[in-house]
């Protein structure tokens, strides 16, 4: 589906029934909502019965590599969220990296109506830079957040991310063992990337079924 807002389109994908809820699926910094990650989560939660809207950033669909600046994002992210609104009673935003992030300051600081935030791999820690980032609009939501941390993860360290959880009004936090950024495990571990990733996924579907 096409998303249409005041300064043009970008490409939405939907998968599954649209009901009571929707969830909204903003993709990462490095690939657009065709990558394989992405897909699996939408389909994933699809198949338990969820509905699920996927888009993608304009600076993606022009084939850039960086990422626009904030405002932009947000506007973008804002037209995808006012669309599955119109389908879906509650809404949850969900993103992978940069994309739930975006989809926090929307609601943290734009207050706009979600139901429930979820975070695969909240990038706390800028790439490159050991100084997290300030957290301060997640305290100002009021409610439910999830955060997946791959216990791996320098970007997303369940360390840091754990207080923070501990920290806002409704938070938990679902530490992913052996995981990198993206959920991939080393070699030794007893499950595969594809069974991981499935394992995210349902307990995703889970805490929203059971707590929005």
């Amino acid at each position: 589906m096409k998303i249409t807002y005041n300064e043009g389109t970008v490409t939405g994908v939907a998968a599954g029934v649209p009901g009571e809820i929707g969830i909204l699926l903003a993709h990462g910094a490095g690939a657009g909502q065709d990558h394989p990650w992405i897909a699996a989560v939408r389909e994933g939660l699809a198949l338990r019965g969820l509905f699920v809207l996927s888009f993608n950033y304009r600076y993606t669909e022009a084939g850039k590599r960086a990422p626009d600046r904030m405002p932009v994002l947000l506007n973008e992210h804002r037209a995808a969220a006012d669309v599955l609104a119109g389908e879906c009673d509650r809404v949850v935003l969900a993103g992978k990296s940069m994309g739930g992030r975006v989809g926090s300051h929307l609601v943290g600081d734009d207050e706009w109506p979600a139901a429930g935030l979820v975070y695969f791999g909240y990038p706390l820690v800028p790439l490159g830079k050991g100084d997290p980032r300030s957290t301060d609009h997640l305290r100002r939501i009021q409610v439910p957040q999830l955060f997946f941390a791959g216990s791996r993860d320098r970007l997303s360290p369940p360390a840091l991310v754990a207080p923070i959880a501990a920290s806002v009004p409704d938070g938990t936090l679902e530490v992913v063992e052996d995981g990198d950024h993206s959920f991939k495990v080393l070699k030794r571990s007893p499950k595969s990337n594809e069974e991981v990733l499935a394992d995210v996924t349902g307990a995703t579907a889970d805490w929203i079924i059971t707590r929005i």
